[in-house]
């Protein structure tokens, strides 16, 4: 089990992981992964500064929304979303990292054309090809690209994946590089889309390779809550 950590610690770590890849630190971003946290902690890392959290399940974060409504949050969707929830999130969530069909980005161009706003999304790419986990398949993006890049209520921001749990975090940077080169070629074909540059990568278990092969935002739950209730 990983240790603890600040969120200060966190981002000398990533500053030190930066200065070592010759790349910008403040464009790494940490996500904390809130699903089945107390509010408690939630509100500990609120107080540390830290704004940013991800949720999995559309009810509970609707319950969690609406007791810190008062507070500065930013909210994130990494869980799968079913196209029926949609309506309850759009406008509400800073970034819905899982959209991973063009039905889904059709129902959110949908209903944010409704409420009047442009929502931000990532696109997930299941970058190894496992079964049991959701995304799209890089070649069907890629074909899906400019479709999806027409809806004109949201504003596309890059790309996620979630890649297989592993002892070793080496034996992801092929994936996180994967993901990077993906990312590139999707701004080549299709004009270099303003703002499309954020990756989303890397967890507990990997997020220090996720760094180094370019992730924006790493998605941390155990090491800075500890274990889920």
């Amino acid at each position: 089990m990983n240790a603890v950590l600040s969120i200060e610690k966190i981002k000398l770590e990533i500053e030190k992981i930066c200065q070592k890849s010759q790349r910008p630190s403040a464009k790494v971003k940490i996500l904390a992964v809130s699903k089945l946290q107390s509010l408690d902690k939630i509100k500990n890392l609120l107080s540390s500064g830290q704004i940013d959290f991800g949720e999995n399940y559309v009810q509970e974060w609707s319950e969690k929304n609406k007791t810190l409504a008062e507070d500065k949050i930013h909210w994130h969707l990494i869980g799968h979303l079913q196209k029926n929830k949609v309506k309850m999130i759009v406008g509400k969530i800073f970034l819905i990292h899982s959209v991973d069909s063009l039905e889904l980005a059709q129902e959110i161009n949908k209903r944010s054309a409704g409420s009047g706003v442009r929502q931000k999304i990532l696109l997930q790419v299941n970058v190894a090809g496992e079964a049991s986990k959701e995304g799209f398949d890089p070649d069907h993006l890629q074909s899906q690209a400019k479709n999806i890049f027409a809806l004109p209520h949201l504003e596309i921001l890059g790309l996620m994946t979630m890649p297989p749990f592993v002892e070793n975090p080496e034996d992801n940077r092929v994936y996180f590089r994967k993901l990077k080169d993906f990312l590139m070629r999707l701004q080549k074909e299709n004009g270099h889309p303003a703002n499309f540059t954020e990756l989303s990568m890397g967890t507990s278990q990997d997020y220090q390779v996720a760094i180094e092969e370019g992730a924006t935002w790493i998605r941390l739950g155990s090491t800075v809550f500890g274990p889920r209730s």
